[in-house]
């Protein structure tokens, strides 16, 4: 099969779409850059240039293609900015895809209608869920947790700061769970999902085999790395949504700002069931040999 893969040369997007090309499929990718996929070490067969504000490179992206895998997100911005990247985007590709076998989108585990008015990034995940079940298409949803990777995403930062800081500083009370996913592993079961019978028109929670509080994650951190003895100081929220006003202003991905500490807060970073196991059938790799790949 053809498959579209939108978000292909973000962090995540070139693990999908190698994962896809691996299990045998035709990969096309939405670039906004000429030769980004290149850059990103991508194995597609073809490349179209555009991106999620541009309705009319959707449409060509989507021509003779059988499967999308929408992965295009934005974690920090305006609401309008997700509104007009993610909901408006999102909307403007499913009009183009009427025609797909089948859809497959990367929403966020703790998008349910508790969080949708949280913030704006779990707002525009809960309305891409919405009109993806609405367009009539044959779908597959995913929520996966905190994707972990070697060269990118948050834990290469994580692994940073345990190195070279003097104290290990943990957000809260450090009592928050967590359930880390393998980036490769996230992959394979979107490759899988492309053409999975079973995984028909349904929305899966997905997270790795381990879930850990942040202090046992900071805990595990150390121990990956041969760091047996560092002071830990928590740091009250409300005192770092003080910073996050200010970085949240930088320019690139910044991991701290005020709708960041906001998810943080809510805990939803676990999954509640075991489908995704028990219908893909697909191994996934345990927190402490994560973070040996990653050290």
């Amino acid at each position: 099969m053809k498959v579209l893969v939108t978000g292909a040369t973000g962090f995540v997007g070139p693990h999908v779409a190698n994962a896809i090309v691996d299990a045998g499929h035709e990969v096309r990718v939405l670039e906004r850059k000429p030769g980004s996929w290149q850059k990103a070490g991508i194995r597609c067969q073809e490349a179209v240039q555009g991106d999620m504000t541009d309705a009319d490179g959707l449409r060509r992206a989507v021509q003779a293609v059988d499967v999308v895998v929408h992965l295009v997100a934005i974690r920090q911005g305006k609401s309008e900015q997700f509104q007009r990247v993610m909901i408006e985007g999102t909307r403007n590709l499913l009009a183009a895809s009427s025609g797909v076998k089948r859809f497959v989108l990367m929403s966020a585990l703790g998008t349910d209608e508790r969080t949708k008015d949280l913030v704006p990034y779990y707002n525009a995940k809960w309305q891409e869920e919405q009109d993806v079940k609405a367009s009539g298409l044959e779908h597959v949803i995913f929520r996966p947790s905190f994707i972990f990777g070697r060269d990118g995403g948050i834990l290469p930062t994580f692994m940073k700061l345990a190195r070279l800081s003097p104290f290990t500083g943990i957000v809260g009370s450090g009592n928050q769970r967590i359930q880390p996913l393998w980036i490769d592993d996230a992959g394979a079961y979107f490759a899988k999902s492309v053409d999975l019978p079973e995984a028909a028109n349904r929305t899966f929670e997905l997270g790795g085999p381990d879930v850990v509080t942040w202090n046992e994650l900071w805990q595990r951190i150390r121990a990956a790395l041969g760091i047996r003895r560092r002071p830990t100081v928590h740091l009250p929220t409300s005192l770092m949504r003080i910073p996050a006003t200010v970085t949240e202003r930088l320019p690139g991905n910044i991991p701290l700002t005020r709708d960041l500490l906001t998810m943080l807060e809510t805990g939803y970073n676990v999954v509640t069931n075991d489908d995704a196991v028990q219908t893909f059938k697909l191994p996934l790799a345990p927190l402490d040999e994560q973070l040996r790949r990653a050290a």
